[in-house]
């Protein structure tokens, strides 16, 4: 057993644990009015994320996930960050979830030649912004994205991130 989350690539053995965990932090934490079948995505993460230079991890400890992130391939060597959850219990600076998990796609990022990672988030996550700020990310115009950036109808927020 660690002490400290361990980031895995996502197998369909995790699907009902993602499912739960995001649909819990949507709804209860935040009050967003998002359902499961608003996310077909999540149904389908193996074809939806893990292709092209995309991918889906999992933050797990002792069996339990705690964490999710993926970058969706949205093609010119640029992706989506999307589908970024951490369980409550596991925010902050005791098992740094969130900086693993972020930590761990931008090196595939790199690994991938990935030149630049596209995020929309939604107003209500302030802690969200200053993670991602103090990571690295700008804020950007919805103008400034790419053309082909999958557009949620929650976000309201963007941020670019240079990997080169």
């Amino acid at each position: 057993m660690s002490n400290h989350p361990v980031v895995k690539p996502y197998s369909n053995g995790y699907q009902a644990q993602v499912v739960d965990l995001i649909l819990q932090i949507q709804q209860q934490e935040y009050n967003i009015p998002i359902t499961k079948k608003d996310q077909p995505d999540l149904f389908n993460i193996e074809n939806f994320y893990q292709t092209g230079k995309g991918n889906f991890w999992v933050a797990v400890y002792n069996d339990k996930v705690v964490g999710t992130i993926s970058l969706l391939d949205i093609g010119n060597n640029q992706v989506a960050l999307r589908k970024m959850f951490v369980d409550k219990e596991f925010r902050g600076r005791k098992y740094k979830t969130a900086s693993l998990l972020l930590n761990n796609a931008i090196e595939w990022a790199k690994e991938h030649s990935i030149k630049a990672v596209y995020l929309g988030t939604t107003p209500q996550f302030l802690a969200a912004h200053r993670f991602y700020e103090k990571n690295g990310f700008e804020s950007i115009d919805l103008e400034e994205l790419p053309e082909h950036f999958p557009l949620l109808q929650v976000d309201r927020k963007f941020y670019y991130y240079s990997v080169s």
